[in-house]
């Protein structure tokens, strides 16, 4: 605006000058039109230097920031803009640090200014791809999805109702509601990201889904599947909130390395559905109609939910806990799913085909006649771990993939073996994959893969299962997954949406700059490796802060705020002593 100014002003003082001297000039003798010609020379020169002093764009607290709210736009910084004389200058000093051999100059390694300042369009171009998944049938809750969205990639941590509502100008009621009570849908949201996949063309092939499972402490259990059940994050039996997750996986190129949450079932247990606990069903907002379910059929639905809509997989990835269910893998098989599932290292197999049937009693012999399958050719049964200790077993090296920490080459060994199934009198033959890690660790898993796959696809699919934590962590450390404070069944799976969000956010970031970016080939000479590190989602986030900053409160909003906090935790303490019968009722007299 003050360029603007300084413009009009120089132009109304240069007309009116004109109007004075001008025909003065032009009256004396010899003089010609072209004598008033420098002023105006040196007028287009102060024009031409105050331009170039531009002003940024206007604060986040304009009329368009006002106008943008009230037609339920959240509101985007626009990057700076400079004038070609800094452009230029920056560009000399950009082709200066790649010419030189500074490992530090970031236009070596594919970045710029412009990646961080073009994130906050480009968060709100995805948010707005999902703006249908947020309409109800009364009102558009759209607005507060892209805050929380916002919001989980730019705070660092304590990212519950109420600090996102400070920090996105928006009542943290709002917020609450819009996570607890909306009844948008969050399975919506899983199949639209589903779908994205589906329709990205490099994914549709060499993509697996790993099925895991997550767990969170909790401080009582008055939250959704709240309960004392196995945390391993913990490693003990505590009181936590598990949930069923479907993860996929796609690596078929180093640097475009993409895996993201696609389903997800929130685990009750099953006094939760006990006569008990019917109130507090009702209270917390769990469906009447679910009912209880094991991990493991949870995860056969969500299975068969991603391929029902298309999402193209190669493999089913699990780990011990829905590897050792022979239900499962039974059920994968029929469905002709490809799975590599984690088995405990005692499970028993066989090396050769055994023949099943129910022996004959023996002649002379007394007691009730034999109805249990038993093995009948004497063929010999092993658990794993003493194939792996076994002298003839045959390990060999097999290179995986390029990694951070060097190559991915541990010895690995695969066995046609035969497993029994309960009450089935056919044995089925898997392949038993036994990847040895360190000195004395081993790791099985037990696949239905054809035949004659090679030791080479087996350990590629071995590996695989790694990525599921990788997206746990990342929807942990980076988006919040594990800061979720509210106990209604929506909230849990809102938040879960929101989450995964973010996470597929940040990969079509990866992959977009994987695709964009031009990095210097003598980087990989330099550091004597063969690939450079790719972007992650903690990198995004902090080119996202820094076009994006979090607002810093001024005194008087902080000391609003500590006043803020008095009032809530004194409101809190009253409650719990009302509940606790430690104060008169409002109608009792004084």
């Amino acid at each position: 605006m003050r360029n603007r100014l300084w413009t009009i002003i120089l132009l109304i003082t240069w007309i009116c000058q004109w109007g004075i001297s001008g025909p003065k000039a032009l009256q004396e003798p010899g003089m010609s039109e072209w004598a008033v010609w420098p002023p105006v020379e040196d007028l287009g020169a102060l024009i031409v230097y105050q331009a170039h002093r531009r002003m940024p764009w206007p604060s986040a607290r304009s009329y368009c920031h006002y106008r943008r709210r009230r037609r339920g736009k959240p509101p985007f910084r626009r990057p700076r803009i400079t004038n070609e004389d800094e452009e230029q200058t920056a560009q000399a000093e950009r082709t200066q640090d790649v010419k030189s051999d500074n490992m530090f100059a970031p236009q070596r390694w594919g970045l710029s200014p412009d990646l961080s300042r073009k994130l906050p369009e480009r968060l709100y171009c995805f948010w707005q791809r999902y703006f249908e998944c947020f309409k109800t049938k009364t009102r558009n809750t759209s607005v507060y999805a892209y805050h929380y969205l916002n919001c989980l990639l730019r705070m660092e941590s304590k990212r519950n109702y109420a600090n996102i509502g400070r920090v996105a100008g928006v009542p943290g009621e709002n917020i609450q509601h819009f996570m607890s009570n909306s009844p948008w849908s969050a399975q919506a949201v899983m199949e639209q990201v589903q779908h994205e996949i589906k329709n990205t063309p490099d994914l549709n092939r060499g993509g697996v889904v790993i099925l895991d499972e997550s767990a969170d402490q909790k401080a009582g259990d008055q939250s959704a599947g709240a309960g004392r059940q196995r945390n391993g994050r913990l490693g003990k039996v505590d009181m936590s909130q598990v949930g069923t997750l479907l993860a996929y996986a796609n690596l078929t190129s180093p640097e475009r390395l993409v895996w993201a949450w696609v389903d997800a079932e929130l685990y009750l247990q099953a006094h939760w559905f006990s006569p008990e606990m019917t109130q507090l069903r009702q209270r917390v907002g769990i469906p009447p109609e679910r009912e209880f379910e094991t991990k493991i059929e949870l995860g056969w639905k969500m299975i068969q939910r991603v391929k029902a809509n298309g999402l193209p997989f190669e493999a089913v990835a699990c780990d011990d806990l829905y590897g050792r269910s022979t239900w499962l893998r039974d059920k994968m098989d029929e469905e002709e799913i490809l799975y590599m599932a984690d088995v405990p290292r005692t499970t028993q197999v066989y090396l050769e085909k055994p023949i099943l049937g129910v022996p004959e009693r023996p002649p002379g012999r007394r007691g009730p006649k034999p109805t249990r399958l038993r093995v009948l050719n004497g063929v010999q049964s092993f658990k794993a771990y003493q194939i792996a200790r076994c002298a003839d077993t045959i390990w060999t090296r097999v290179p995986v993939r390029s990694i951070e920490r060097g190559e991915l080459d541990d010895p690995f060994t695969a066995q046609r073996v035969w497993t029994l199934r309960e009450g089935q009198p056919e044995p089925v033959e898997e392949w038993l994959v036994i990847r040895h890690e360190a000195k004395d660790r081993y790791n099985y898993s037990l696949s239905n893969a054809p035949a004659d796959a090679s030791l080479q696809y087996l350990a590629w699919l071995k590996c695989q299962r790694y990525f599921v934590e990788r997206t746990n962590q990342d929807a942990k450390s980076e988006a919040g997954w594990d800061e979720l404070e509210a106990r209604k069944y929506l909230g849990w799976e809102h938040h879960l949406a929101l989450v995964t969000l973010a996470v597929w956010f940040a990969a079509q970031m990866k992959c977009e700059w994987a695709d964009t970016s031009t990095r210097d080939p003598t980087l990989a000479q330099q550091f004597a490796v063969q690939i450079l590190p790719a972007l992650s989602m903690a990198n995004i986030r902090v080119l996202l802060r820094a076009a994006m900053p979090l607002p810093q409160p001024t005194p008087e909003e902080a000391v609003a705020l500590v006043a803020e906090h008095f009032v809530n935790r004194t409101r809190s303490r009253k409650s719990r002593l009302k509940r606790q019968k430690l104060i008169p009722a409002r109608h009792a007299p004084p």
